[in-house]
């Protein structure tokens, strides 16, 4: 039986903590940016939903990296992009 590698949890731990983060992120930005920005009725609903796709998908795609360190820098430059764009849409739009 084959041991568990030591960056499998640092991965797991990348994907579920800036993974969720990044799910957060990407649902803000289609609720700024999406078909009629924030004052489209009922789109509260389907941004709540987008969450756990993207989160599981976060999830799942960083045992791809090489390693527990490359997930955990890659993942936090696109959180760091994410709430960027975030931030700029508020500022811009708002």
């Amino acid at each position: 039986m084959k041991e568990i590698r030591p960056d499998w949890i640092s991965k797991t731990l990348a994907g579920a903590i800036l993974g969720f983060s990044l799910a957060l992120a990407l649902a803000g930005l289609f609720a700024w940016l999406g078909p009629g920005g924030l004052g489209t009725p009922n789109k509260f609903q389907l941004v709540m939903w987008l969450v756990p796709p993207i989160w599981l998908t976060t999830l799942s795609l960083c045992f791809l990296f090489t390693s527990g360190t490359r997930a955990w820098l890659w993942l936090g430059g696109a959180n760091l992009i994410a709430y960027a764009g975030l931030f700029a849409c508020r500022q811009l739009i708002h």
